[in-house]
């Protein structure tokens, strides 16, 4: 571990077992935080990530829990405070899609993805609001009584045609976490978002595994590279740590550009 801005502290990263939240719990726990590596259904990814932060020096747990379920949620911090003694840090990561076109979409489409994506947010930023409360202030360890960080996407400004679900679900978390933030600032509970770009992630293998596909994605980002997890945890840790301890209410786009509307980068 290089730089322990996160010593002493707990952070709880859902859906860590692969894509960008395994790439958020690796950062954190090489911070020197703690780390609770949450999955829903893939209990190998998951405790293959505690092994690697273990290794490299930081305590970590896997905790299985669906994050659309209440009872899963509680039961999860629970435990996180059983092995660890608090909860620091929240980030709100697990999420899912189901595409279909709009007017060939399910309810149990629309309502699995609001499901996962932002009612999973509210109940475990609820979770961790109530825990930091409980614990109070450790002012040796941070100036924030807790920071919550919800992984959101470029699409909570960008519409998504084919993807009704999933924008709405991030436009939604957009409103949450600035809505929270609002609420809770008088408490030095610090909320802010990171809106991430096209990543190299299994679930949008189609979009970047051959040279079509990364030719016709690179049209979308002006830095023309496709971004890692390992740049979504740089993000993270930063706004975990006291170097963004005025910074809340805040949507992070870490995007290579997505939002610059790169169709007009030529004069349109």
């Amino acid at each position: 571990m290089t730089d322990e801005k996160l010593t002493g502290q707990t952070a709880v990263v859902t859906g860590a077992n692969s894509g960008i939240g395994r790439g958020i719990a690796l950062a954190l726990g090489a911070a020197g935080a703690n780390v609770v590596v949450n999955y829903r259904s893939d209990p190998e990814g998951g405790h293959a990530v505690a092994r690697l932060i273990t290794e490299g020096g930081s305590r970590a747990a896997a905790l299985q829990a669906d994050v659309s379920v209440e009872a899963d949620v509680e039961a999860m911090f629970a435990r996180a405070v059983e092995l660890f003694g608090t909860v620091d840090i929240l980030i709100n990561n697990a999420g899912m899609q189901k595409d279909a076109r709009f007017e060939e979409m399910t309810l149990a489409q629309w309502n699995s993805v609001i499901g996962v994506n932002l009612t999973g947010q509210f109940l475990c930023a609820r979770a961790a609001v109530r825990e930091f409360k409980r614990r109070g202030p450790r002012p040796a360890v941070s100036s924030a009584l807790g920071k919550i960080i919800h992984i959101s996407s470029v699409h909570e400004v960008i519409p998504w045609a084919g993807h009704v679900n999933y924008a709405a679900s991030k436009g939604g978390v957009m409103q949450l976490m600035k809505s929270l933030a609002q609420e809770v600032a008088p408490l030095r509970i610090r909320v802010n978002s990171i809106c991430p770009g096209a990543i190299r992630t299994p679930i949008n293998r189609d979009g970047w595994e051959t040279p079509e596909a990364l030719a016709a994605l690179m049209k979308l980002i002006p830095m023309k590279r496709i971004g890692e997890p390992e740049d979504i945890g740089k993000a993270a840790v930063f706004l975990a740590s006291d170097d963004s301890d005025y910074v809340t209410g805040t949507s992070l786009f870490v995007d290579g550009g997505m939002t610059l509307y790169p169709g007009f980068e030529s004069g349109g």
